[in-house]
């Protein structure tokens, strides 16, 4: 019988590889493929559903299945889980290509978009970029950290820090001195290859017609923006706005039985990166809200009053979300809200 159905455990260098056929038995039961040898066995078979774990070359393998092809779905692990026979055969990387094969078959699955290498190639620098943020932090946070052992106290302000620490540098004592020198030089070249990514976000913006229809949005701007196209793409693997919501993590979890619906706390799934570029730009959207008479403005200013500052900040990321996914879906037939 054909093998319908593959499920692949990636790893480094050693894949598990599990088939079945359309009965649903193994057909293909391979614990232990060399990294060397994965793509001529998958290219070895007719075309299939091959499903995956999103994890780290996920996108690599699945456009190497797809040019011979197979259909691949990415998952992610935590939606695996549950198919995995921890029971009877514990968990191994055999056990792992079996849940995932299983995982893949079930018709109500959520499956993770595919990118592209232009897409890679330009959340890269996303992620290169956020990570010299992340680094700048934890120096400004050494540099007052380091200040308040001699009793300099420093606020959390970063330009603050910058100018209070160089003013009080000279008057620093003994090692100290060219121990928060070198920090504040150090902060110098984060602060230029941050901006240097900054400019290379701008140019991919400039360059890309649906980022800057994106950015007509209040609230998404150029970072925003071809974050969004990296990660999802035209948006066309997702129903509608309010499910790439949900993907996002901007809408309330469910605790609901008995015909009660009982809503709780925003449930923070997906990627956090993008989710907080959405509430930053949620939150410059209220501010300017106040002084702008348009709907989406009145509707802004108005939710505040009655919810609440910070509720009304996840509302309106979540509905910058849906409005962006309708952009990217509908393209030029998209109409900006009255």
């Amino acid at each position: 019988m054909t093998i319908l159905y593959v499920g692949i455990d990636l790893a480094k260098s050693v894949f598990a590889v599990h088939g079945v056929n359309e009965a649903g038995k193994p057909e293909l039961v391979s614990p232990k493929v060399a990294r060397a040898k994965l793509l001529e066995l998958i290219a070895s078979l007719p075309p299939c559903v091959i499903g995956m774990e999103a994890c780290s070359g996920a996108h690599h393998w699945a456009r190497l299945f797809m040019a011979h092809g197979h259909t691949v779905r990415l998952m992610a692990p935590k939606f695996v889980s549950p198919y995995r026979l921890s029971g009877k055969r514990g968990k191994n990387d055999a056990a792992d290509a079996a849940a995932i094969c299983e995982a893949a078959q079930r018709p109500n699955m959520r499956f993770v978009p595919i990118k592209s290498l232009e897409q890679q190639s330009q959340l890269s620098v996303h992620r290169v970029r956020q990570g010299f943020v992340e680094q700048r932090t934890a120096v400004i946070n050494r540099v007052r950290r380091l200040l308040s052992e001699f009793g300099i106290v420093l606020p959390l302000k970063a330009s603050t820090v910058r100018s209070q620490a160089m003013a009080c540098l000279e008057d620093l004592p003994g090692w100290s001195n060219t121990v928060i020198g070198d920090l504040l030089s150090e902060l110098t070249r984060l602060d230029e290859r941050i901006a240097l990514y900054d400019r290379h976000i701008a140019q991919m913006a400039r360059e890309d017609a649906r980022a800057q229809q994106l950015m007509r949005l209040s609230g998404i701007g150029e970072t925003t923006a071809t974050a969004m196209l990296a990660m999802i793409g035209n948006g066309h693997d997702f129903k509608n706005g309010r499910q790439f919501a949900a993907w996002l993590g901007l809408v309330p979890s469910q605790y609901s039985s008995g015909g009660k619906t009982r809503l709780g706390h925003i449930t923070k799934a997906g990627d956090a990166y993008m989710r907080s570029l959405l509430v930053l730009g949620a939150r410059s959207m209220l501010n300017r809200a106040q002084s702008k008479t348009d709907g989406v403005s009145r509707w802004a200013t108005t939710l505040a009053e009655r919810r609440g500052y910070w509720r009304a900040i996840v509302a309106i990321a979540a509905k910058n979300a849906r409005m962006a996914w309708a952009v990217l879906s509908r393209g030029e037939t998209f109409a900006m809200p009255a």
